[in-house]
């Protein structure tokens, strides 16, 4: 029934498939930024943690009796990290997203996107009429569009503080623009925060702003935090309005006792001490600095003139034990090679060093800007 259409697939280059890789290969590929995912010691903390608790698994429902005492410590440990009333764990980045557009965004609201938003964001926003997408990264059509479209309701704007394909920083401007039109700003955190700011709480930190009671961060434990699940930090009338309406929140099991004691151990490793880890990823930004690649977060993205050329580079850096990822139409419109800045045992300077001197400024099958 589907062979048609995954054999055009197959033709087009842009068939996937999943992998087991080695473990000993050079991960430049996964978003595992300060290489929790593998430290045994804090999985180690996790078990004790974990054989302290008298169930092991969430049951149900967070909204039937599914509400751990680990989900309720961790959501108020994230509240005074990062300034805000209140939190809701939930399943996924992806269930975070589909949660706040469902439910936040009404008949007469208007929500206003960035074209790059993920995926996951633009999959239930365009199933609404209620949705205006503005150009990437790009203040002055947001603006634009601000001035020509007036609702009756609520204006709700979203952006990501880092942007997962390109690894572009949201400008201030943007967010200058939301509290200049009383507007609520949802900001997909994933890849920011961990990444960038002082003491890696993200993009806020980073350009030195507190949340407002019209800030609403989803954060999640699958990147930097090494672990899996998220969160949606906010005021308490936005958490208690999204327990009451979100489905993906409503409907959902909650979030794994293991994830999420994993993800407390985690993120209290980063923020008891974030100075080591803000000087190696420095030391990473550094090092492809010098090779002539900048990045201000931990994505690094080398543009491709064609799909079987990014897939033939991508095998030979495979076959050199570096692991990248090829990044294809429709995620991205162009080709992408996309390498992530993670520090991991398998990742040493020395390591990008060579995945530097492999790439080469000069390679043929490069189309940077």
């Amino acid at each position: 029934m589907y062979t048609h259409a995954l054999n055009a697939l197959k033709k087009a280059h842009l068939y996937r498939k999943r992998h087991l890789y080695p473990p000993h290969l050079a991960d430049f590929a996964s978003n595992n930024y300060l290489g929790l995912s593998g430290r045994k010691d804090l999985l180690q903390k996790t078990f004790e943690l974990l054989q302290a608790q008298p169930p092991h698994a969430p049951k149900a429902s967070m909204l039937v009796n599914g509400y751990h005492s680990l989900h309720h410590e961790l959501e108020s440990y994230l509240c005074q990290l990062l300034g805000f009333e209140a939190c809701v764990l939930v399943g996924s980045g992806f269930l975070g997203n589909v949660a706040l557009i469902e439910a936040l965004v009404r008949k007469n609201d208007l929500l206003f996107m960035d074209a790059h938003y993920h995926a996951s964001g633009q999959f239930i926003a365009k199933k609404s009429h209620n949705t205006i997408f503005f150009k990437h990264n790009d203040p002055k059509d947001l603006q634009a569009k601000l001035g020509q479209h007036k609702p009756k309701g609520q204006v709700l704007i979203a952006i990501e503080g880092v942007y997962s394909m390109d690894g572009h920083i949201a400008p201030l401007e943007i967010l200058k623009h939301a509290r200049e039109h009383n507007a609520y700003l949802i900001l997909d955190e994933a890849h920011s925060l961990g990444s960038i700011g002082a003491n890696l709480k993200g993009v806020l930190e980073h350009y030195n702003l507190k949340p407002t009671e019209k800030t609403i961060v989803l954060g999640t434990f699958s990147k930097a935090y090494g672990s899996y699940g998220a969160f949606i930090g906010a005021s308490a009338e936005i958490v208690d309005f999204l327990c009451n309406r979100a489905k993906s929140i409503i409907y959902t099991t909650s979030l794994s006792v293991l994830d999420t004691a994993l993800s407390f151990v985690n993120v209290q490793e980063i923020y008891n001490d974030p100075s080591p880890f803000v000087a190696l990823l420095e030391q990473m930004r550094g090092c492809v600095a010098s090779f002539g690649w900048h990045t201000k977060s931990n994505i690094l993205t080398l543009p491709f003139g064609n799909v079987q050329s990014l897939l033939t580079t991508q095998e030979q850096l495979l076959e050199k034990g570096f692991i990248c990822g090829a990044i294809r139409p429709p995620t991205t419109e162009k080709p992408l090679l996309r390498i992530g800045l993670n520090i991991q045992p398998t990742n040493t300077l020395e390591h990008l060093k060579c995945l530097c001197q492999a790439l080469g400024i000069n390679s043929p099958y490069f189309l940077l800007d």
